[in-house]
């Protein structure tokens, strides 16, 4: 059990070729993402309620933040 003061660490991850985020706690994948509502309902599901997961500080956005969902036309030049 996590300590009371510690705070999840939840990892939504740099945007895969599709546009798709990877959304982890800690080492444990949580889910697949394609918007941050997604985000959203994946951190509900796992019982973590976060009303607003673009300002949370439980959740750390790499690779950009939750407006960037860049999909397989922006990764490649046609």
């Amino acid at each position: 059990m996590a300590h009371p003061t510690e705070h999840p660490h939840v990892v939504v991850h740099p945007p895969a070729l599709d546009g798709s985020r990877r959304v982890t706690l800690g080492e444990e994948p949580l889910g697949v993402a394609t918007h941050a509502d997604d985000v959203a309902e994946i951190l509900r599901l796992a019982d973590l309620y976060v009303t607003d997961v673009a300002e949370s500080d439980l959740v750390e956005w790499q690779g950009g933040g939750p407006d960037d969902w860049p999909g397989l036309s922006e990764h490649h030049e046609v």
